[in-house]
């Protein structure tokens, strides 16, 4: 099951991340992702609020969805991690490769507004 849900989930567009508040409310947030061997990856702005809620609750639902955050499946308990800048460097290496011109861009615009250290890797590793 864990192998076809990882499937499933990276070989998506986008994955709907739902991390928490302090007070447990959730917050559902669409990202790209990628798959990463036995895990997942996404790329997003260090100083994001989902980088926020993860660092203090690394416990997430993931569930595959659209462009605007709708859900297309059924979501899926992990846990999430902020990773170090060599697995950031890699994960912005595989959303270039999966998303083509626009993930190029994407990236490209990124670096020039942030900077090479304002974008971090979070690594989602499905519950079993």
């Amino acid at each position: 099951m864990t192998e076809e849900t990882l499937d499933r989930l990276g070989g998506g567009k986008y994955l709907l991340v739902t991390s928490y508040r302090k007070d447990g409310t959730p917050v559902a947030t669409p990202v790209w992702v990628v798959r990463d061997g036995g895990s997942l990856g996404v790329w997003t702005a260090a100083d994001s609020w989902k980088v926020k809620r993860i660092r203090r609750r690394g416990e997430v639902l993931v569930a595959p969805c659209d462009v605007r955050g709708r859900p297309t499946g059924d979501a899926v308990p992990a846990t999430a991690e902020i990773c170090d800048p060599a697995t950031a460097a890699r994960y912005r290496g595989l959303i270039a490769r999966k998303y083509g011109v626009m993930g190029r861009l994407t990236l490209l615009g990124s670096r020039l507004r942030r900077g090479s250290d304002g974008t971090v890797g979070i690594r989602v590793t499905l519950t079993p």
